[in-house]
């Protein structure tokens, strides 16, 4: 089992569900977080002076997924997630040792 954690624009949240959707993600938790990496935020004027914004608004996606369906998600996200523009995002994957559905004690894969 892995966790998938994908960091993208905002704006691209619902083709990525859509996305995720068509290939049969169930279920995802999102996050509105804040941040960034090469584009190093931009300058912005507001009422006639300029100032810097450090951190840009980005969607953090978080899903775990069998091994099998791992290649599927992760071509789904990135698909839906580019724009061809600095700032598409990251997608990160990480081991899961154990999920449990709490309602029912399930565990491993039966439990996604």
């Amino acid at each position: 089992m892995k966790l998938v954690t994908a960091i993208i624009k905002p704006f691209r949240l619902d083709d990525v569900r859509n996305a995720l959707s068509e290939v049969g993600v169930q279920g995802m938790t999102v996050s509105e977080v804040k941040g960034f990496g090469r584009q190093r935020g931009h300058t912005e004027l507001y009422r006639g002076a300029e100032y810097v914004v450090d951190f840009l608004p980005k969607a953090k996606i978080e899903i775990a997924v069998s091994d099998d369906r791992l290649e599927e998600v992760l071509e789904a996200i990135a698909n839906a997630a580019r724009t061809g523009k600095v700032g598409d995002g990251k997608i990160f994957v990480t081991a899961l040792e154990q999920v449990i559905r709490i309602r029912t004690g399930e565990t491993g894969d039966s439990a996604l």
